[in-house]
């Protein structure tokens, strides 16, 4: 049996939202995956390729093998190869689409055993949180936590029109380095300064109230403590709402900063690409638009010649 699916890029944090927001974005990796007679053999083309791994510590093999496991599934062999474009290591959610689209592709495999509440767990324990796996699952905006003992998320949809003006940096930022620099501890003022903005931006969002929205994407958690690994962040954010943005925050762990737009785009982009040079660091620019699906079998329709 063959599968192919496709798996969205996350944007996550998106501020104050530690570990707990995230949402969804229109650029996709393409996930293929193959029960043959004997062996593993996996093909890579696209973002990051010459890095990443073709045996059995592949993230996406890694992904299957949880789900196999689960449901005591054992294939004779298996063929993956990816079509990735989001890239590696920027903060936009390539480890959660490796993970997601594997437990995807092998659900189907066998034959959807697993439910999505399952593939959300097996995702959250093996990614470590929930914020960017769980858009990847359910698409649009997602709020997740841990709720008596289990993973809880709550989908929300984008107001229509949102851009997300990406700015992706030329060089990578790893998780385990920018987590490495956030405070175990903050100040009782702080906590509330966060639980109130995020309680904000999901209400800013219910109500389609944009302004209300950027104005809440500030933070107190992690953000200050992580400029310190990306050269003008804050002139960049900055720049960006100055140039039209409704608000501007880290994506992920970064180095990747993200603006919230609904016109301006071009303006946006180009006014974070300069400030960025600014600080020596060369950057490229995407225009995105939330995904509202998540993580889809991609069926190609044949040509009818």
């Amino acid at each position: 049996m063959q599968t192919r699916w496709r798996v969205p890029a996350t944007t996550a944090n998106l501020g104050p939202g530690f570990d707990v927001l995230g949402m969804a974005l229109d650029l996709y990796n393409e996930i293929e995956m193959e029960e043959i007679e004997q062996g593993l053999e996996i093909t890579v083309e696209g973002e990051g390729a010459a890095d990443i791994a073709r045996d059995e510590s592949n993230l996406v093999y890694q992904a299957a093998l949880a789900v196999f496991e689960r449901v005591g599934y054992a294939p004779a062999g298996l063929r993956i190869h990816l079509c990735n474009r989001i890239p590696v290591t920027r903060g936009l959610g390539s480890s959660s689409a490796a993970l997601v689209g594997g437990l995807a592709a092998a659900n189907r495999i066998c034959g959807d055993a697993l439910s999505r509440e399952e593939l959300l767990e097996i995702a959250t324990v093996m990614e470590g949180h929930p914020d960017n796996v769980a858009p990847v699952l359910y698409g649009g905006f997602s709020v997740a936590g841990h709720v008596r003992d289990k993973w809880r998320v709550q989908r929300l949809t984008p107001p229509a029109g949102l851009c997300v003006v990406v700015a992706i940096p030329d060089f990578e930022l790893h998780t385990e380095q920018a987590r490495a620099v956030v405070p175990q501890q903050v100040s009782l003022a702080d906590a509330i300064f966060s639980a109130s903005h995020v309680g904000l931006i999901v209400a800013a969002l219910q109500k389609n109230d944009l302004e209300l929205f950027g104005q809440c994407l500030e933070d107190r958690l992690h953000q200050s403590h992580r400029a310190e690994l990306i050269p003008g962040m804050n002139d960049v954010l900055k720049s960006a709402e100055e140039a039209g943005a409704v608000g501007a925050a880290l994506s992920g762990a970064g180095p990747t900063l993200i603006a919230f737009t609904e016109g301006h785009r071009d303006e946006v982009g180009h006014a974070m690409q300069q400030a960025f040079a600014a600080h020596g660091v060369t950057c490229r620019i995407m225009h995105l638009y939330p995904d509202l699906s998540g993580v889809c079998e991609h069926v190609v329709v044949p040509t009818i010649v």
